[in-house]
């Protein structure tokens, strides 16, 4: 094993920060659009309700992570796809990165843009959504957490995919239907026993319970186990997309 790459690593982590960024309006201010179109419609849908304040204080956080983890998992899946469909996924490859960096550049590409996104939407539904901020150290642990998963699954996805449309079953049938049903729109309690001991499985209940506790100050799993449990998923995840890349799946002839 080398050294690390140091001056590589960074310029790849600049090359996927600016790789959004360069589209910002695409990339950060969409998704906060689409975010508050969310909430303006349950806002209204509840209308002068007398638990009207309450759910929508429950709810922003969970709106917000919701669309940092879509972000983080879609920035590194399109990056990957995209430079394999244009054919130069090679010019990655030549450069004297390690998979292990190959995959933190990636990666920490993915985190930025989901806190760019997440920071932006924040900012957006304060100034509507009645929330108050319990612990900043949750947030971010959470918010870290959950696009550093969403990232990896991303790499993963974007190593498999050939093409858009392959990015877009995986995005239809497995990342939206796990968000929808984590919890983002609905507290445990209220499901059915067998659905909320299945929930508990679901690591996205985790991501949003722990980011929304740091906000409302009142989880509703356990904040020590949810954290340990993206740990071990993210480790997991980042140790199949390092095993894929240093064999050259799909991206190697």
């Amino acid at each position: 094993m080398g050294a690390l790459n140091g001056l590589g690593l960074k310029t790849l982590i600049q090359r996927e920060v600016g790789r959004f960024a360069n589209v910002w309006v695409q990339t950060v201010a969409a998704p906060v659009v689409t975010t508050a179109l969310f909430y303006a419609v349950f806002a209204l849908a509840l209308g002068g309700g007398g638990r009207g304040p309450e759910f929508l204080a429950f709810l922003a956080p969970g709106l917000v992570m919701m669309v940092m983890a879509q972000n983080a998992f879609a920035n590194a899946t399109s990056s990957l796809i995209i430079a394999k469909m244009q054919g130069n996924i090679v010019d990655i490859l030549i450069a004297p990165l390690s998979p292990a960096e190959l995959c933190a550049g990636y990666v920490v590409g993915a985190v930025a843009r989901g806190l760019a996104v997440g920071l932006a939407a924040s900012c957006a539904l304060s100034l509507f959504a009645p929330v108050g901020l319990h612990s900043l150290g949750t947030v971010l642990l959470f918010a870290v957490l959950g696009t550093t998963m969403m990232g990896a699954l991303g790499l993963l996805a974007g190593l498999w995919a050939e093409k858009f449309d392959h990015m877009a079953a995986i995005t239809n049938f497995i990342v939206t239907p796990l968000t929808f049903l984590s919890g983002t729109f609905y507290e445990l309690h209220r499901l059915p026993p067998f659905w909320q001991d299945l929930a508990l499985w679901n690591p996205f209940f985790y991501m949003i319970d722990g980011f929304r506790a740091g906000f409302t100050g009142t989880p509703e799993g356990a904040l020590a186990f949810g954290a340990a449990y993206l740990a071990a998923i993210c480790v997991g995840l980042l140790l199949a997309a390092w095993a894929l890349i240093r064999s050259g799946y799909k991206i190697k002839p």
